[in-house]
């Protein structure tokens, strides 16, 4: 047995201990969160990403700017268009977020952001790390927020991924012992687990739901899912009319394709691997990943995306212009409904609803088979003009 392998691997392993420690440090001084209500004017950019990013992020947009154009034309609202996100310049700087890109995200209050490409091992760009996974980590944006509903069903979800921690914030840290060991880490804290855990039943509370259910593999995986499970049941006991449920992740995702039980969950929160897994089989179940936006919320910024890659095979193709924008356009609901705009969200999602689920009159597929994302963008903006389309708070103020 090598001593200098041992030796290098502990020098290795104590810098991302040191660097852990000096995160949790900075987590325990966090500040309180930013009152939108209070910015004038609130500065949107809009990352364009790559792939199909390009695309979908320009139908986005144009909701957007359609349900607040009074807001933008009264200066409220600023657009920002940030385009150095491509896979291109990522790979000319040899840097996930390349720093100016990163100083224009940072002016900002919130992002939309488009797909990006996440290099591979065997691929031709340079081995940097994920787009998103670095963007997380520079605006600490620790709270991954996946709705999922299908009416029809019963079903109404919303998935609180912790995005900051577990086995992919240190998944580029990994590193080869030797020639036969390769080692990855996972981590969770106290502080980081807290904050999540918390959102999920601040989240519960507020919309008057009486269940959490967290998602570990706690049997197995005893030391940080252990934690991450100690401290949901710690927090638990400050929301006594909420009830806590623990789940495995293998059950859990075979429960979420049981008819008889799925629909009874309705809040879950997970570290960041299981959450990525989970909540794409549940958009699955709502109509394919196509049709699932998330939001990245931290304490000072929020960042608003499809919860897909760039689909690159479609741009190579020549398909980008048939990719489905609904993604990206739930996701810019989330950000309306976080900077503020509630009823205008509403009238979003009410949209999705009626031209994917209803209506039906038009069908994206990726192909010439269905109509390109600009005509079903068109399609969605004529539902939402649409007077017969009244928001509960329209309903309220009659």
């Amino acid at each position: 047995m090598s001593k200098k392998l041992i030796e290098d691997a502990k020098s290795k392993f104590a810098s991302i201990v040191e660097g852990e420690l000096r995160r949790v440090e900075k987590m325990k001084k966090d500040t309180g969160r930013i009152d939108y209500s209070s910015v004038s004017p609130i500065i949107i950019g809009v990352c364009w990403g790559d792939g199909i990013g390009k695309v979908i992020s320009g139908h986005a947009e144009k909701v957007l700017n359609h349900v607040l154009k009074s807001e933008v034309a009264k200066g409220k609202i600023k657009f920002k268009d940030i385009a150095g996100l491509t896979i291109e310049n990522r790979a000319k700087h040899k840097k996930a977020i390349p720093d100016d890109v990163l100083k224009e995200i940072k002016s900002c209050h919130v992002i939309l952001k488009g797909p990006t490409t996440t290099p591979q091992a065997g691929d031709k760009w340079p081995n940097i790390e994920s787009a998103n996974v670095a963007m997380r980590r520079h605006l600490d944006l620790f709270a991954n927020v996946r709705p999922v509903r299908i009416p029809k069903d019963g079903i109404d979800w919303c998935f609180f991924r912790e995005n900051t921690e577990g086995a992919y914030v240190l998944g580029s840290k990994g590193f080869d012992v030797s020639e036969d060991i390769s080692v990855d880490f996972k981590v969770i804290t106290e502080p980081g687990a807290e904050r999540i855990i918390r959102m999920a039943f601040e989240y519960a509370k507020n919309n008057n739901i009486d269940r959490v259910t967290v998602v570990t593999k706690s049997n197995v995986v005893k030391t940080t899912d252990g934690r991450f499970s100690r401290v949901a049941f710690r927090i638990a006991k400050e929301y006594p009319k909420i009830r806590l449920d623990e789940w495995y992740i293998d059950i859990m995702t075979a429960k979420l394709l049981d008819p008889v039980r799925r629909n009874e969950f309705k809040v879950f929160v997970l570290p960041n691997l299981y959450g990525d897994i989970l909540t794409d089989e549940a958009a699955q179940l709502q109509g394919g990943v196509g049709t699932a936006g998330s939001a990245n919320i931290g304490k000072k910024w929020a960042m608003f995306e499809a919860i897909h890659g760039s689909a690159p095979r479609m741009v190579t193709e020549g398909r980008d212009k048939f990719a489905d924008p609904c993604s990206m356009v739930r996701a810019s609901a989330m950000l309306l409904r976080h900077i503020g705009f509630p009823e205008r969200a509403e009238k979003v999602e009410m949209a999705l609803d009626v031209c994917g689920l209803y209506e039906k009159k038009m069908a994206i597929t990726g192909r010439e088979t269905g109509v390109t994302g600009d005509e079903y963008t068109k399609y969605l903006l004529s539902w939402i003009d649409n007077p017969k389309l009244k928001s509960r708070w329209e309903e309220k103020a009659k």
